[in-house]
């Protein structure tokens, strides 16, 4: 399951920011990828390794699916992307998902959004 594989990251991670890739369709995660954190300070921001990112985007493309988003962890707890994620973000309508210590919440980077006028809470929905 793409959440327990992704809070398993998180925690395996800590104290750095662990982060990866949401695989699947409009509004249905299939599978989370971890990647490397390329981040100068890994402990408290996170950059998805380029080479990978340009895989999965292209694997993703063969098995008909696409990535729809990320996520990363804050080994703070909090589960609200930050101004630093707000500053990076772009409104491209992608999920973020952010692991802390008390779970996952989900996020999509738009325009005008509710948090930091870039991101709208999502709920997440496992079945």
């Amino acid at each position: 399951m793409a959440l327990e594989s992704l809070q398993t990251h998180a925690r395996s991670a800590t104290p750095l920011e662990a982060c990866g890739l949401l695989l699947g369709h409009a509004g249905s995660i299939r599978a989370a990828t971890s990647t490397k954190n390329v981040a100068p300070h890994p402990e408290r921001s996170f950059e998805i390794d380029p080479a990978a990112l340009l895989r999965e985007h292209r694997e993703a493309r063969g098995r008909g699916e696409t990535v729809i988003g990320h996520y990363h962890s804050h080994p703070n707890g909090s589960l609200e992307p930050s101004k630093t994620d707000a500053a990076r973000a772009i409104e491209d309508g992608q999920l973020w998902l952010i692991a802390g210590a008390k779970g996952v919440r989900a996020w999509q980077a738009v325009t005008s959004g509710a948090l930091h006028g870039r991101f709208a809470p999502v709920e997440l929905v496992v079945v």
